[in-house]
């Protein structure tokens, strides 16, 4: 493992945001989901996709307040552009469980 300082740290833009709007993304190579996350004022609706096919559906996530890199620059993935990463770990099985707050925050909250 690397060591990065804290101000490498503090370059990256973690914020929380709220899945407005999701639906299956068919075209991807491995099975993903498209996603619209609200991350309120100032950083407004981005989109991304993610491999969360396993412990999600795209019906479950709408609602759901995740955890996403939002200073990354755009990825072209197939026709979709992805705006934002979301964060998750990976699950026993090597499936993702997103990155989500325990308690009730605004959303564009940065991590800190």
């Amino acid at each position: 493992m690397t060591e990065i300082s804290f101000d490498d740290f503090l370059k990256v833009d973690i914020r929380v945001g709220q899945v407005v709007r999701a639906e299956p993304f068919p075209e991807a190579r491995k099975p993903a989901i498209k996603m619209w996350i609200d991350f309120g004022p100032g950083l407004g609706e981005r989109k991304t996709s993610a491999q969360v096919t396993v412990h999600y559906t795209p019906d479950a996530l709408v609602g759901k307040r995740v955890m996403a890199v939002v200073n990354f620059p755009p990825r072209q993935i197939g026709r979709f552009m992805s705006e934002v990463l979301v964060l998750g770990v990976p699950d026993a099985a090597g499936a993702v469980v997103l990155l989500t707050p325990d308690l009730d925050v605004p959303l564009g909250g940065r991590m800190h």
